[in-house]
């Protein structure tokens, strides 16, 4: 309503007429508050003395939301709204007055709105994400949502209590949730460290993904993009004499290769991964056994777990399977990790390093 009284155009978008109504009553009986202002309940639109305005709209029928010009859109539990109303209807309705949109709702697997999400987990330039469990309303009473914890299904409090992305149905790996529960840790004397590392290229992330060989778990992660080339070299260097590296896996296709050999002429133990589509295979699969398996645990780090779970696979006529990220969106983190799970297991024996003082 700050939009409106301000003198701006704003809609709050709900996913059928009846939710539109929950929205509209609070709505309508804090405007009455106002002087002067005009409540056209017929429109569900509410008018203030400066000339903004507030309209509460259903997305039942995107095409109907077209043609207005809008300085805010909020649409009320996104994630049931169908993706059309944004992309096809009101996202143009806030370009001649460069104006912004919010996405409020629970998480209904990983859908168009968990899409949005990772835009800001990403930070993709204009977007920004938040994830607010209800415990995190000062108003619940915390023995509700235990008592809720043990009457629902885990799956349903997950989703409706943590706000939790919980469909894993389609996904390639499973239980990552379970296994993104690290933080990330400084060296430590007498144990043995790998990294894999998937450079990028144009508008990808160089990744860096550092495990502990005996404990199998994640211990560092980078990842970084549109870097000048020494500053990329300099970084993997610091990060393999940061963990006093026994060896480093970095892919050598397209700028791979020029990385590894100036990386070599420091004198670093470099090993080179040449990715396929068989070799990509091969260590997706081995990655996807280790977190089914409960072999693996990486660092709870909000871009990882987004591509880890967001991460698909296709069957060829072939019968072998392509792994790719969803369009538009990247598994640079996931292909790291792949690299370095992969280098460790090559591992035949595991000779300790001695802790330097740096």
């Amino acid at each position: 309503m700050i939009t409106a009284i301000k003198g701006g155009r704003a809609w709050w978008i709900a996913p059928t007429f009846k939710m539109a109504e929950v929205g509209w009553r609070p709505m309508a009986a804090t405007a009455m508050q106002f002087p002067k202002v005009e409540i056209r309940l017929v429109d569900r639109m509410i008018v203030f003395p400066g000339g903004g305005s507030v309209t509460v709209r259903s997305a039942e029928d995107p095409d109907k939301l077209r043609g207005d010009s809008l300085d805010l859109a909020v649409f009320d539990e996104a994630a049931y709204i169908k993706p059309e109303a944004w992309t096809h209807a009101v996202r143009p309705t806030l370009t001649d007055r460069h104006g912004k949109a919010m996405f409020f709702s629970t998480p209904a697997g990983r859908n168009h709105f968990w899409e949005k999400y990772q835009n800001g987990i990403r930070q993709e330039n204009g977007w920004q994400s938040w994830l607010f469990p209800t415990s995190a309303n000062p108003l619940m009473d915390p023995e509700e949502i235990e008592a809720a914890k043990r009457l629902l299904p885990e799956m349903i409090f997950r989703q409706e209590y943590l706000a939790e992305f919980v469909d894993d149905q389609g996904g390639v790996f499973r239980r990552v949730q379970e296994a993104a529960i690290l933080s990330p840790q400084d060296p430590q004397p007498n144990r043995q460290y790998i990294a894999g590392v998937d450079v990028a290229a144009s508008v990808d992330f160089t990744v860096v993904s550092v495990f502990d060989v005996e404990s199998k778990e994640m211990v560092y992660l980078d990842r970084f993009n549109r870097v000048d080339y020494p500053v990329l070299i300099d970084r993997l260097d610091s990060v393999y004499k940061r963990y006093h590296l026994d060896s480093m896996v970095v892919e050598s296709n397209s700028i791979g290769r020029p990385v590894i050999d100036e990386l070599v002429t420091r004198g670093l133990n470099i090993v080179p991964f040449n990715t396929t589509s068989a070799t990509k295979q091969s260590i997706i699969q081995s990655l996807q056994s280790a977190f089914e398996n409960g072999q693996i645990r990486v660092l709870n780090d909000p871009v990882l777990v987004g591509e880890l779970l967001s991460f698909e696979a296709k069957r060829n006529a072939s019968g072998s399977f392509s792994y790719s990220a969803p369009d538009g969106m990247h598994d640079d983190c996931v292909m790291s990790l792949a690299i370095a799970w992969s280098g460790m297991k090559e591992q035949v024996t595991v000779i300790k390093n001695p802790f330097y003082e740096y």
